[in-house]
């Protein structure tokens, strides 16, 4: 029986309204049995996969995800966040800034690699937390990646109106319609119609999308070699240190090293992007256990590397206290008199912002597809093309809800939305790599790693707490909260064995390195802004919502109908199994009555013995 054309089958529960209502008053239980449930590895790389029809070609080799990893980070978040991290919190020291923020950065990325490399699949966090946590962690940290995907996507849309308006040295081209509330009557149609080509791109041609992503951050890594290496010809060392007004704080350190930290919390934001390759494993040709971690890593190291350079140029082209924190490198060309460079850096902002959206639709896309194979959202997102083998209508659905929002949301809005649902992502796959090397269900208990989860993140926050208090009598809490966290790590590392090593590629010093990631993690999301948790509160309800009333009982709908063809095929294979038994009884009748029948012929004719 075809399971693919039985997951498109109306569920029992959403066949009526009759059947709907006694699907809800059964709510209860099947949250119990459905919020923990999980699927192997083996499982979603077969069967879940299966659902999705046609498979995804696996085209992509390492340097198409080094390409794609850059791609998606190289964007729009280094000319917006690195002036105003070192003007207001850094200073000169926003280079180590973006180390901290690298190294936090490539640990979440180890984390990613090891669950790619053994379930290259392109559900990303939404199939390593169902593995690991269940349905619902899955669903509800996905529904909120997603949601920091479309908007982020919306922003970035934007601003590349704004920026490829200044190329030509004129206004945002946006039509401004005064009917409309302030917020949302400046009409930007550019940033629609760069949507549109990029969603009919990606629909065409994963391998085609990849390689026109390499041309163009080749491109736009050209320009960032020429803002480093004019940075480093026409800029003054002794802007490391010496201000540009008497009255501030000189030294590298202006804002010592709590400046250091709360900049790197700024520009982490820069490094947004490199989640999305891991949504592209189910595309990457053989060696999984080689390309992945080359192409996952690997884009963060360089684009490290580039940021530390870009900001190191950008501090030595102006004091960090004369630094332009809307416009930085623009501006900082123009103090020294290169006005045709501030054209170029637009050019290569355009570029960037194009690559980055290029990637960000891309990873987005199969997220929802993968989600759709779970039958926790309609089954017709999960759907691959065979002719193209993409998903489309995944891919054009958040197309189309991405232009809509970018067409009348102002910046300022989408700005105040992004970011804390990225960081709750990275923050909930170090967990769950962590539960995954200690737990193996039926064989090793949950809670020793469970509670130690538990107690650390509650440490991390109480440190963060503590940080954030900005108060030098409160320096106890700082290194209570730090000692406590670095005793937990110990005291689980010592007492609580491995119960699942992987078999092609793990991640070094672990638990050490989930752990350090979590902390950094839950750091980061300190420095979020309280409007953005008021949205993150506010779309969670949502999602919880869509989850009681639809969620469970589509997840339920399909599990039955999942054990009833198990239970059909073990029928089917019960008589196969009886069928096979009655010819092998006829076939030993048979032989006996041929060996009596030689017996007879015997007797009657002894002389033919010889």
């Amino acid at each position: 029986m075809n399971r693919c054309v039985d997951m498109e089958d109306p569920s029992s529960s959403f066949a009526s309204v009759t059947a709907y209502l006694s699907a809800m008053s059964k709510t209860h239980s099947r949250l119990k049995q459905r919020m923990a449930a999980s699927w192997t590895p083996s499982e979603e790389m077969n069967e879940v996969r299966s659902r999705s029809g046609a498979e995804m070609r696996r085209k992509l080799k390492w340097y198409d995800l080094i390409a794609m990893g850059m791609g998606g980070m190289l964007g729009a978040g280094i000319f917006v966040t690195t002036g105003t991290a070192a003007k207001s919190f850094a200073g000169p020291s926003i280079v180590l800034a973006y180390i901290v923020a690298g190294i936090s950065a490539l640990l979440s990325a180890f984390c990613y690699t090891e669950f790619a490399v053994e379930m290259p699949v392109a559900g990303g966090a939404f199939s390593y937390l169902r593995i690991t946590f269940g349905e619902f962690a899955a669903f509800f940290t996905g529904a909120n990646l997603l949601m920091e995907y479309v908007l982020s996507n919306a922003a970035v849309a934007r601003s590349f109106t704004a920026y490829f308006s200044a190329i030509f040295g004129v206004a945002a081209w946006r039509i401004e319609v005064t009917a409309i509330h302030s917020k949302y009557n400046m009409l930007d149609f550019p940033a629609v119609a760069l949507l549109i080509i990029i969603t009919i791109f990606l629909c065409y041609s994963t391998k085609d999308s990849s390689i026109f992503n390499m041309v163009m951050t080749i491109a736009h890594v050209l320009f960032i070699l020429f803002i480093i290496v004019a940075g480093f010809v026409k800029g003054d060392v002794k802007n490391f240190t010496t201000p540009g007004h008497p009255s501030s704080e000189g030294g590298f350190f202006p804002y010592g090293v709590r400046g250091v930290l709360n900049g790197a919390a700024i520009v982490y934001f820069s490094y947004i992007g490199y989640d999305a390759v891991s949504t592209l494993a189910e595309e990457v040709e053989e060696p999984v256990k080689k390309n992945i971690p080359i192409g996952v890593s690997g884009s963060v190291a360089i684009v490290s590397v580039l940021y530390c350079l870009m900001a190191a140029s950008m501090s030595m082209l102006v004091p960090y206290d004369m630094i332009d924190a809307d416009a930085s490198y623009p501006m900082a060309f123009k103090k020294v008199g290169w006005d045709w460079a501030a054209k170029i850096v637009s050019v290569g902002a355009s570029l960037g912002i194009f690559t980055s959206l290029l990637v960000a639709m891309l990873g987005q896309a199969r997220y929802l597809c993968v989600i759709g194979r779970s039958n926790v959202i309609p089954y017709w997102f999960a759907k691959v093309n065979p002719s193209t083998g993409t998903p489309i209508n995944a891919t054009v659905f958040l197309g189309v809800v991405t232009s809509a929002i970018s067409l009348f949301t102002d910046l300022e809005i989408l700005l105040n939305m992004i970011s804390i649902g990225t960081l709750f992502v990275f923050y909930m796959v170090a967990n769950a790599l962590i539960f995954r090397r200690h737990v193996v269900r039926k064989i090793s208990s949950p809670w020793p790693t469970l509670v130690f989860l538990v107690l650390f993140s509650g440490s991390a926050i109480g440190f963060v707490t503590f940080w954030n208090l900005n108060r030098n009598d409160l320096w106890w809490g700082l290194v209570f909260f730090g000692v406590l966290c670095v005793l937990l790590t110990m005291i689980f590392w010592w007492k609580v064995p491995q119960a699942h090593k992987p078999a092609d590629w793990g991640a070094p010093l672990m638990p050490w390195l989930a752990a350090v990631s979590i902390f950094l993690n839950v750091f980061l999301l300190g420095s979020v802004d309280w409007q953005s948790y008021r949205r993150f509160g506010l779309w969670s309800i949502v999602v919880v919502i869509f989850y009681v009333v639809y969620s469970v009982h589509a997840s339920f709908d399909a599990e039955s109908n999942r054990s009833r063809l198990l239970l059909a095929g073990k029928a089917g294979d019960l008589e196969l199994q009886d069928h096979h038994h009655q010819q092998q009884a006829v076939k030993s009748k048979l032989q006996l009555v041929h060996g009596e029948q030689q017996q007879v012929v015997l007797q009657v004719c002894p002389g033919d013995q010889s």
